[in-house]
């Protein structure tokens, strides 16, 4: 068996597009933005600044009642985010329902690509093609599309066969990524919802402690709170979409190997039969 990069430029260039994609969107997503992490580190400075001075205060001039945090609910939780845990939120429900679809389409997707490549060839050479194709046709999987598309135009030569394979490794590569983009966008617009999350909890700190004219724990907590409770919520919806990104890519750089070595199996095995006139040829039916 030839190694997946080693096929003829038909049978690849489809499946290998779509692998250089998903190393480019690898590549970026890899690290955080610099201006993510200079907001990051900013931001926590100034809560830093905050809390310090807050700590530093006489208990006597505190003011205003304490955050409810024993026995809070989740709702309550939530609410005290603030206005960016609304986005944030509609982040997390999006990552949720990519990551299921992804993962049941990839278990659905994924069949033994030896068994099927010898069972092809097994009927090529005992009923021909058609009886080759009707295995394709009722087996799931891009490995068994590609292998249709090229056994589909087999009596037209090897180059028909060859630019079947790539059109049909396009379309078969373009699906396996499908919403995949968007998972990866995810992974920074928590971030940066997270980061906005904290300036504004940051403003609305700094606008208590210029009212109330002091700088004490109850002053502050409310708008620390909600800067903390959304930078939290960032990380916590970026970091699982980053991890099932990364995941899901490698899933289809699997999904591309194991296409571009089939069509080269196919491909080698249709040019032998082809030179020895036997009846798997172009031309068998």
């Amino acid at each position: 068996m030839k190694a997946g990069g080693g096929g003829p430029a038909g049978t690849g260039s489809g499946p290998a597009r779509a692998d250089g994609r998903g190393r480019r969107v690898r590549g970026r997503l890899l690290l955080l933005p610099a201006s993510s992490a200079r907001l990051g580190t900013l931001s926590a400075a100034a809560l830093f600044a905050v809390a310090c001075a807050a700590a530093s205060s006489s208990p006597g001039e505190s003011a205003g009642p304490p955050p409810p945090i024993a026995g809070e609910s989740p709702i309550a939780f939530f609410l005290r985010g603030g206005l960016f845990m609304w986005p944030l939120l509609i982040c997390a429900l999006v990552t949720i329902v990519v990551i299921v679809e992804r993962f049941l389409t990839y278990r659905r997707q994924k069949v033994d690509t030896r068994r099927l490549m010898a069972r092809i060839i097994a009927d090529l050479r005992g009923g021909g093609i058609e009886r080759a194709k009707e295995t394709c046709i009722h087996t799931r999987g891009p490995v068994a599309a590609i292998l249709h598309a090229g056994l589909s135009k087999a009596h037209l030569g090897p180059v028909s066969v060859e630019k079947a394979i790539e059109s049909a490794g396009a379309i078969e590569a373009a699906f396996l990524e499908r919403h995949l983009a968007a998972l990866g966008s995810i992974t920074h617009i928590a971030l940066m919802l997270g980061f906005l999350g904290t300036v504004s909890g940051m403003v609305r700190a700094f606008d208590a402690v210029s009212a109330a004219g002091l700088v004490a724990p109850r002053v502050v907590a409310t708008g620390v709170s909600e800067a903390l409770i959304t930078t939290l919520t960032g990380f916590l919806i970026s970091i699982p979409a980053q991890i099932a990104h990364r995941y899901f890519l490698s899933r289809v750089d699997g999904f591309v190997l194991e296409m571009e070595e089939s069509a080269v199996e196919l491909m080698e095995f249709l040019s032998e039969e082809a030179l020895t006139g036997r009846g798997a040829g172009p031309n068998a039916r």
